[in-house]
């Protein structure tokens, strides 16, 4: 399993892996998953109130991230969420 905390070396060397973890730890963090023993995937997209705002907005920012990769202008603008 891949600790992160900080500044950690994260054993996922491939792009947006750092928006990943932060998104992953968020829902790992989050009453959805805690207290109410969901599976992260399930909390992803719930809105009722379980789920902080900073994780949708992480969520967000993992997906313009991963959407960066296909976009042909990131070769000048670098990638975004990095």
């Amino acid at each position: 399993m891949m600790r992160y905390e900080g500044n950690q070396e994260l054993a996922d060397k491939t792009a947006c892996a750092r928006v990943r973890a932060d998104l992953k730890m968020c829902l790992l963090k989050s009453d959805c998953c805690a207290k109410d023993k969901n599976l992260p995937r399930d909390c992803l997209y719930k809105t009722d109130g379980t789920v902080p705002d900073e994780c949708h907005a992480l969520r967000n920012t993992f997906f313009e991230c991963k959407r960066s990769l296909l976009d042909n202008r990131t070769r000048f603008r670098g990638r975004k969420g990095y």
